[in-house]
């Protein structure tokens, strides 16, 4: 494992251990009242003792830091989230919907780290993606939230909120298995220019589709929304998501084709893009 990988690893798995905290005071029940009457305080405090851990261990290593503080604080939230969807039955699904979140950016760059670490720079987190998915990320929680108030039996639909968890996960599973199948010929980017040991990846989860990570990144985000019963951003995301994929996945494709003639062509005739309603660039189709 890369030492990005493991400060990666180790920083999330740091802030992630509040998820541990109600356990651990239940089982002593002389400082159980200590959680009980002060478990604000408790996450606050273990919040800055995480981070000024972080600031003490790579005072003189910059780059470290900037990686630890990002991958820290995602587990943190992560764990935190955890707790929510245990303890609060009101807002379970949004705890559900914030473990999704924060566990998605922490991967992509952990896996990054693990596959392609050529590649790999702090955007492998992806939290600085575009201002259109902060957005979008921001609006889903409003909604979540504006419609649990005036609402709030709309947002306990169990058997929807299951099936978007299931959607969720089984986009994240595929998404992730699609980059540890291509490894070094995955890339967060459009690549414009043939790399050095880029080849054609058409095995595994590319057997069944041209391009799962995108398939996976679409069923991943439209399952949030299910999750939290989100009916106008599940409107909104799928339209936008779809639109963003058609035009990425034919903008790639161009590149492919020129990167491997023949053999992308006949790819293409046998494996769907994967995405319903893109076909991708058929120019000689």
């Amino acid at each position: 494992m890369i030492r990005q990988a493991r400060i990666s690893l180790i920083s999330f798995a740091a802030g992630a251990t509040v998820l541990l905290f109600p356990a651990v005071f239940h089982v002593l029940p002389f400082i159980r009242f200590i959680w009980e009457d002060f478990w604000h305080a408790i996450l606050m405090i273990h919040f800055l003792i995480c981070n000024g851990a972080f600031s003490a261990i790579y005072v003189h290593q910059r780059d470290s830091y900037r990686i630890s503080v990002r991958a820290g604080n995602l587990g943190f939230v992560f764990g935190l989230s955890f707790l929510i969807s245990i303890y609060s039955q009101s807002w379970q699904h949004f705890g559900w919907y914030m473990m999704a979140l924060t566990f998605f950016h922490w991967s992509e760059y952990e896996t990054t780290a693990l596959t392609n670490p050529s590649s790999l720079t702090l955007e492998s987190f992806l939290l600085d993606h575009s201002r259109e998915y902060k957005m979008a990320a921001a609006a889903s929680c409003a909604e979540f939230i504006v419609e649990g108030l005036v609402f709030p039996g709309m947002k306990h639909q169990k058997w929807i909120s299951t099936f978007g968890l299931i959607l969720t996960v089984g986009g994240e599973l595929l998404r992730k298995a699609s980059m540890f199948t291509a490894r070094t010929n995955f890339n967060h980017h459009i690549q414009h220019t043939k790399q050095d040991g880029h080849i054609l990846v058409t095995r595994g989860v590319y057997s069944l589709f041209r391009h799962p990570s995108y398939v996976g990144w679409f069923a991943w985000s439209i399952g949030t929304q299910i999750m939290l019963c989100n009916p106008i951003c599940l409107i909104g995301y799928t339209i936008v998501s779809w639109r963003f994929f058609n035009e990425r996945i034919t903008e790639e494709e161009i590149y492919l084709l020129n990167f491997f003639g023949e053999d992308y062509l006949d790819y293409q005739k046998k494996v769907p893009t994967g995405i319903p309603f893109v076909r991708g660039y058929r120019q000689y189709l």
